[in-house]
Formats: C-alpha cells, structure tokens, sequence
C-alpha cells in the first residue's frame, strides 16, 4: 500500500470544490501560483492556437479557457464539480461549451474531435492515469497535443522530507483562498511513473518544462519572489505530449 501523508486527518469529501469554488475562483484569478505562473506556462506552450479546437479538461472556473479563447481558440471545456462549471459559464457565456463530467469516466465527446487538449492541475488528483490518458488520446486528433500541468515530483519531499519519492503517495494539504480554508488531496507519482504513463498511453513526450512566472510577478509579489534569486521557483512541472 502507498503511504499516506495528510496535513489534516478530516476530510470528509476529497477536492470538494463545489464547496469553494467561488473563493478558489477569487484567488485563482490574482495569485502569483495561478494568474501569473500556471496560466502564463499553459499560454506559451500552447503557442499558436488561433483556429485550433482546443478541451479545457478540469476547467474550473475558465481561466484557461478565456485566455486560449482571446487567441483564437475554439474552446470546449468540462469540470467534475458542478459550481466550477457554473463560474465558468457566467465567465465565458451561456452559449459555451461546457460541461459536468469526469476524467475517470467516458468522456461526451467523439473520437479525435480536438486538435489539442489542456490538463492543468487535473491529473495530479488521481491515483491512476491508465483510463484516463487512454481518454484523452481518444479524443484527440492524430498528431494533437496534450498540454499538461501537474504538482512537480519533488513538492511531496519538500513538504514531507520523510516520504519516499518513488512511491506513488497520497497526500494532502490545507489553503487558504480568499479567506476560506479548503484541504486539497494529491497523488505523488516520480517522474519516470508520468512520462511511462504517458508513453503506454501512445503519446510521445515533446517538452518537459519547468518554466519561471510572468515577468511581472516580480513587481507584483516582491516579497514572495525575493525567496528565489533565480527568478523561479518549483511548483508545477508542464509537458507537451504529442498524440502517437
């Protein structure tokens, strides 16, 4: 069996975020995590995508999707948690294509209907990527992307430094967005178990990137970025996989 390492021990329904997703949305939109490293990451990889049909897989409350969509995209997008899809809709209009479903199911799209597909800070969630990927492949077009964002490897060491980075761990954390605490429970997995998963999966690793934020995250968070005299930090690791 994994280990198991929580911050808190009472966590009656695991990534709840119907029951935060309004504070969440509040914080993502601003933070130098979300606005001004993740999204800005996610954007530059995803380069040219005026025209492309693009799923937000785990779009939360849009903000990917808004900002793919100001570059051209055609965005489509689905969420588990109903209240997020909700957000998203108010951000993005009535007429977007939204909707509540969940990665470990069937998805309600039809085989290669996207020319690429954006995961970020989905797959991190989940203990088993198999069923998944093998989603997400379905749906792509031959030759499309997978853009990826997940918790780097090494978080789980800085958090715990007794945990064993090889094994795949389940953990949790609590936060504070926008004043309202919520825990968040992940799976650790080491980097060889992701890019294995994404290579029996049929996709072909075209980029690991561990990207610095925005340029303005320095005048916008001085004290938090004078942590890190390089002008980056390790939070996220991104992949562009290419669909086999």
């Amino acid at each position: 069996m994994p280990a198991d390492h929580r911050s808190s021990p009472d966590v009656a329904v695991e990534n709840d975020y119907d029951s935060f997703a309004e504070a969440y949305t509040v914080e993502n939109d601003t933070s130098l995590i979300n606005a001004y490293y993740t999204r800005p990451a996610i954007v530059d990889l995803a380069g040219d995508v005026a025209g492309r049909r693009i799923l937000d897989a785990g779009c939360g409350s849009g903000a990917v999707s808004v900002a793919l969509r100001e570059r051209g995209a055609l965005v489509a997008g689905f969420d588990r948690s109903a209240k997020m899809v909700e957000v998203a809709r108010q951000r993005l209009g009535a007429d977007a294509d939204l909707r509540v479903a969940d990665l470990t199911g069937p998805l309600p799209y039809p085989d290669g209907a996207f020319d690429d597909v954006v995961a970020a800070l989905v797959l991190h969630y989940l203990e088993d990527w198999t069923a998944p990927l093998a989603e997400l492949r379905r749906i792509l077009k031959p030759g499309g992307r997978l853009i990826v964002a997940v918790n780097h490897p090494i978080v789980l060491k800085m958090a715990h430094r007794e945990a064993d980075y090889f094994a795949t761990t389940k953990w949790s954390d609590e936060y504070t967005f926008n004043g309202q605490k919520a825990v968040l429970t992940y799976w650790h997995r080491p980097l060889h178990a992701m890019t294995d998963a994404f290579t029996a999966a049929c996709f072909r690793t075209a980029v690991i990137s561990e990207p610095p934020p925005a340029p303005e995250a320095h005048d916008l968070f001085p004290d938090e970025m004078a942590r890190f005299p390089s002008g980056s930090f390790l939070g996220f690791l991104f992949f562009v996989l290419e669909a086999a």
